[in-house]
């Protein structure tokens, strides 16, 4: 059973002397919006903790997932594989993985050489030689027109070329894509509630997932102020590094935080995309959903990260699975302010949070509108 009714939520989370979503193209600095100071972090970021959380639990000691909460995008996961498991969980044959291997005079050739989509190499498991590897999805009609396109030198031209007549390739019908885009669904958390792009090349093409649930970058109430601090290691990694510093052995090196940041993100359950991906079987995704926003920091604690935490999980229920309201109309009346306006705030006890001018205790449902209801989850 699908989710019935729509849902929109707002998320208040805090940071302490931490840096809670760094941006890799500035050096690692704490997100921020240039025109108005305000501090960002990303939707990804918000996504990756909730899945972590479902990650842990929902994982059994052997390693395995419970049924249906598995999770696709998870660290050093290869996504292709999942595609092969569905399909042979629905009986499906496609084609055959092919290897072949490379003369030894050719392997020089290969590593300069930029393998189409369905094409790799590898070692093989003795360690001793390069193969081709060719998927069991590969577009045979794209792999030719690659190589005539490319057009390498001959002995590789025509040992890729026998290695295209040797494969036995079939890509899956588009009632096959879909039956795999169902199993999908079922077995992955993350993918019935995010969606998924599963149109992989070197895959069974599942096709695409669109989920019912959604978040925005959550945004600082106040512009954040990002202090960069000088650490120091007492350690070096090598013996040459210990040599030029005569034995003094310190590594020197730079760390960003924010003071303190409480930042506001605001997300939507749509009960009409839930029915494509059967989120929410007997309320049990939609409520971990809800256990994992209040939660996930609790799991994810880090020096980097500083002191992050939860501070509240405000939801609007609708009466129905297209909505009542306008979800901006409901966010505009949910406040979030900070008490004195003189203050640099420090804590979030210093901020006040009410919906049409009544804070609401943890756990507390009020009317919001005759057909809308707001629960302050935690």
């Amino acid at each position: 059973m699908s989710v019935k009714n729509r849902y929109d939520f707002v998320l208040l989370f805090d940071v302490k002397d931490g840096n809670p979503n760094g941006d890799p193209d500035a050096g690692n600095l704490p997100r921020l919006d240039p025109q108005t100071g305000q501090g960002l972090i990303t939707d990804v970021s918000i996504k990756r903790k909730i899945r972590n959380y479902v990650g842990i639990t929902k994982r059994k000691e052997d390693g395995a997932y419970d049924d249906g909460f598995d999770i696709y995008v998870k660290e050093k996961a290869v996504l292709g594989r999942a595609h092969f498991v569905a399909f042979e969980k629905l009986g499906i044959t496609l084609g055959q993985d092919a290897t072949e291997l490379i003369p030894a005079e050719l392997s020089a050739a290969f590593d300069k050489l930029a393998l189409p989509d369905g094409m790799e190499t590898e070692v093989d498991e003795e360690g001793r030689s390069s193969v081709l590897k060719l998927s069991a999805v590969l577009d045979k009609k794209e792999a030719q027109a690659w190589l005539k396109e490319t057009n390498p030198d001959k002995p590789v031209k025509d040992f890729i070329g026998k290695a295209l007549k040797n494969v036995k390739a079939r890509k899956p019908m588009q009632e096959e894509s879909d039956q795999g885009r169902a199993q999908m669904c079922k077995d992955f958390y993350d993918i019935r509630t995010f969606g998924a792009v599963l149109s992989l090349k070197t895959a069974p093409n599942c096709g695409q997932v669109r989920g019912p649930v959604q978040i925005t970058f959550a945004r600082s109430i106040e512009p954040i102020v990002t202090q960069e601090h000088s650490i120091t290691r007492c350690a070096v990694a090598t013996e040459a590094e210990a040599k030029k510093q005569g034995g003094d052995n310190r590594t020197m090196g730079r760390k960003f935080t924010v003071p303190y940041g409480l930042y506001r993100a605001h997300g939507f359950v749509s009960a009409h995309l839930a029915r494509q991906t059967t989120f929410d079987d007997n309320d049990l995704d939609l409520e971990l959903l809800w256990d994992a926003l209040k939660n996930m920091f609790e799991h994810d604690h880090s020096a980097a990260r500083g002191q992050m935490a939860t501070q509240g999980l405000y939801v609007f229920k609708h009466d129905s699975h297209l909505g009542n309201v306008p979800a901006h109309a409901l966010f505009d009346r949910l406040k979030t302010r900070i008490k004195s306006v003189d203050a640099v705030a420090r804590d979030f006890s210093e901020y006040s949070i009410q919906f049409d001018g009544q804070a609401l205790m943890p756990g507390q449902t009020v009317q919001a509108e005759s057909n809308v209801a707001l629960t302050r989850v935690c």
